[in-house]
């Protein structure tokens, strides 16, 4: 019934939208095609397409398609991209639609940027997107990093808005959201660790990545699953003109990478590898149990397209990717993911893409990670796994002053949340948890629309249904006893489920609006509110999450989560050519509902009545975002300042009051320059500077004695009623490019970078314990992850 209402509404607001586009477009005809680099046939993203005369244009897709429906005539189409040469091209409209593919050529380094949002140079003021920063990989390549590894995952921590616990967490946190509270896409298919090496690399090959864009408020429709934001990651389609080799060879992995075209340019492929060997290094050096340990990752990204006609692509994508980490006893966990994708041309005006997808991600714990004794009967094995599979409809209607996009999705999941296996002297038994089944699916449509030359509104709605469903059993649970006073779960009530039979069904709908006035050709106001829904959880009580924690349903127990924000932003351009720097202010206001905590003492591991170990409660987070970025020089960069709150209040926990929550950081500076000298044309140079406020964690206030031993006590109950020290760091970076000589195609550099300059010893904890000489006396003891400053060489190289 809620989806017959939902199709309605979809039908009524598509038909309004068609018949009043057919009486304006009686006597229009559209220019449309395909925008891509001249170099490789790579179609570029957000490529602004502008109409000189009538001053009116479009923007490039995911896809590099454009098209733009004007009176007939003769226009100077403008088209642009920075870091790439503008091209102003003729075109004259009569009597049919215009096909009109465009080639762009990338212009060389007396025009480098630092590059954030990469259409127009006046993009920040022109675009109705807010909240929003795209990243080119080309900035991401200059950027201090540890190790002088590239990372995504660590440039947009560098970002208004974005933050990390600390060193070695995984993931990252948005405007106070936990780090499941990000939807992760790699070519459109769900990662659910972004992370290697427990946070400190990304499973993002930089040499197969092409485009990075995280949105953290005015979601468009045809985003949701998540409430804090999209980091929206699209791989390279391989070089379609020439056969290209690329790679690295750095302190803790090497890299290689692999494109050529493929059947005469009608297609192409890209095949990017990864491996660490920090274990090969160190073997000569480990003794007795650490002797044989393995510690590293791998990864292998490949992409393919094929070209069928001018109206039909095909795209295969995968990625696979693994972590080893332990001696005797250690973690194997991993992400394995592919797509499949069709772009069908309707026609100059009517766009589709449909992607399927599976995503797979499992992890294991084993106490004969060397297989050393498995023949003698004597181990523990303990794996766990979320699938999904998905289908994707998405279609793009382009009509006069108005961009319209609809379709939907469905997900199944299934949730393994462990099985183990324990062996002891040849006795094997097997015991875990049943798998747990989920079907996601919504439908939405959405619009872009020019008002007016200032007015810009963009608006859509979207339903989503989810159900749990069976095969499985059900609990209920007492609820008469107060959650403060909890300490195990009480069945009230068990039911087994059949097949697909539903347990528990919720729909939510799901309204997005975000609005732009242009106040001036330089500075304008943008507004945006919108609402997500997030059924799926990370059940995770430590500061920082690991590969082990635990991902479940929403269930007849566990509400989806919910979160409504309303952000306000202005946005100014100036410098002596208008566009020099760029500036913007942003303030926002988050309100969760649903957000789980856990009673004293959970069990979250191989629990199977985890539900009942589970609370409920709701959240808060607000802030100021500020942002300069300096676009033009030899010296150029951005400073970026958040200014935040992120609160929690739960019945049972801190008395029933707010507290904040683990995530919560009240001040974050960051500073990036890159630096370009006139007197040495084969260096440039980068810093970064990180200050931010500690994260806050629980510590005693008093303690008792028992028998001669002293233990910590929070007498009060407090939650989260201290900071750690605060967190600031120093990076440097400096490439020396190889010289270019005649007939000669490669192209290498040599990156030197050092982390953490001064050798700060950031916290990443404090924990507590007795002193070693006195056991009366309780010590705070700090925890450090890198305690001293980190030197790295890397060799890149392409040819």
């Amino acid at each position: 019934m809620k989806y017959t209402v939902c199709i309605s509404l979809l039908i009524w607001f598509s038909s309004i939208l068609l018949f009043t586009s057919s009486v304006y477009a009686q006597d229009k005809l559209t220019i449309s095609g395909y925008v891509k680099d001249a170099a490789n046939a790579e179609g570029l993203i957000g490529v602004s397409v502008y109409v000189k005369e009538l001053g009116t244009g479009a923007v490039t897709n995911n896809y590099g398609f454009y098209a733009i429906t004007v009176p007939q005539g003769s226009y100077t189409l403008v088209v642009s991209y920075v870091g790439y040469g503008r091209q102003t091209l003729p075109v004259t409209l009569s009597a049919q639609n215009v096909r009109l593919d465009i080639e762009l050529k990338e212009e060389g380094r007396e025009l480098q940027e630092v590059v954030i949002s990469t259409t127009r140079e006046d993009d920040n003021v022109k675009n109705i997107e807010m909240s929003v920063n795209k990243i080119e990989m080309k900035t991401i390549q200059r950027i201090p990093a540890l190790l002088g590894e590239v990372d995504v995952i660590r440039s947009i921590q560098l970002l208004p808005g974005v933050s990390t616990v600390g060193e070695g967490a995984t993931g990252f946190n948005v405007r106070g959201g936990s780090i499941d509270q990000n939807l992760v896409l790699l070519d459109e298919a769900p990662v659910y660790n972004s992370s290697h090496l427990f946070g400190f690399f990304s499973v993002f090959n930089p040499d197969a990545v092409k485009d990075v864009k995280l949105i953290k408020g005015g979601v468009p429709a045809q985003y949701g699953g998540r409430i804090s934001s999209i980091l929206d990651v699209r791989m390279k389609e391989g070089n379609a003109k020439k056969p290209e080799l690329s790679g690295g060879i750095g302190a803790i992995f090497s890299r290689l990478a692999y494109e050529r075209p493929l059947f005469g340019g009608k297609g192409s492929f890209i095949v990017a590898a990864r491996r660490s060997y920090a274990d090969i290094l160190a073997q000569p050096f480990l003794k007795g149990d650490l002797k044989g340990s393995r510690f590293f990752f791998y990864d292998l990204t490949a992409k393919a397209n094929y070209r069928i006609d001018d109206k039909n692509t095909l795209y295969l994508s995968g990625y696979l990717g693994r972590d080893v980490f332990g001696a005797d006893f250690g973690f194997n966990w991993g992400n394995t993911t592919t797509s499949f994708r069709w772009n069908h041309v309707f026609s100059d005006k009517l766009f589709l893409n449909t992607t399927a997808f599976y995503s797979n991600y499992d992890y294991l714990l084993d106490s004969d990670l060397k297989r050393k004794d498995e023949n003698k009967g004597d181990y523990f094995r303990w794996r766990s796994r979320i699938i999904n599979y998905s289908i994707k409809p998405d279609f793009t209607l382009f009509l006069r002053n108005n961009t319209l996009t609809f379709g939907g999705q469905a997900i199944l999941y299934d949730f393994r949340p462990g099985t183990a296996t324990a062996a002891s002297a040849g006795d094997v038994r097997t015991f875990g948890l049943d798998s747990k089944f989920a079907l996601e699916s919504a439908l939405y449509i959405g619009n872009e629309q020019q008002v007016s030359r200032r007015l810009q509104l963009q608006y859509g709605l979207r339903y989503s249904l989810y159900s749990y469903i069976g095969p499985g059993e059900a609990y209920t649970f007492q609820t008469d006893v107060p959650a403060g006073e909890r300490r195990f779960p009480l069945i009230a009530q068990t039911r087994r489920y059949d097949r697909l039979e539903p347990i528990k069904t919720y729909g939510n709908w799901e309204p997005r609006f975000s609005a732009k006035y242009e106040l001036t050709d330089l500075s304008s106001l943008k507004l945006s509110y919108n609402r997500l829904a997030q059924y799926i959880h990370l059940v995770s009580n430590t500061t920082a999450s690991t590969p082990l924690d635990v991902w479940t349903p929403s269930t007849n127990n566990i509400r989806p989560q919910i979160a409504d924000q309303l952000a306000a932003g202005y946005f100014r351009n100036f410098g002596s050519s208008g566009s020099d720097y760029e500036a913007s202010v942003e303030v926002y206001y988050k309100w969760l509902q649903n957000q789980i905590d856990y009673i004293d003492g959970a069990d979250l591991l191989l629990n199977k009545f985890l539900e009942g170990d589970l609370l409920n409660g709701k959240g808060r987070a607000y802030g100021a975002e500020f942002y300069v970025k300096k676009n033009k020089g030899t010296l150029n960069g951005w400073v970026s300042y958040t200014l935040a709150r992120t609160e929690r209040q739960v019945e049972g926990v801190n008395e029933g009051r707010w507290f904040p929550s683990r995530f919560d950081k009240r001040h974050t500076l960051n500073v990036v320059t890159l630096y370009d000298p006139e007197f040495a044309k084969r260096w440039n140079f980068s810093a970064t500077f990180t200050l931010s406020t500690g994260t806050p964690a629980t510590f005693p206030t008093n303690r008792f004695e028992f028998q001669g031993i002293v233990t910590p006590h929070n007498s009060e109950g407090a939650r989260n009623n201290y900071r750690i020290p605060p967190y600031h760091r120093l990076d440097l970076s400096a490439t020396l490019q190889g010289k270019r000589r005649p007939n000669r195609r490669n192209q290498d550099s040599w990156v030197f970078s050092v982390y953490n300059v001064y050798a700060r010893k950031n916290p990443f904890s404090v924990f507590f314990r007795a002193n070693a000489d006195n056991p009366r006396i309780t010590e705070a003891v700090r925890y450090s992850i890198f305690a001293t400053a980190i030197p790295a060489v890397t060799y890149n190289f392409k040819f």
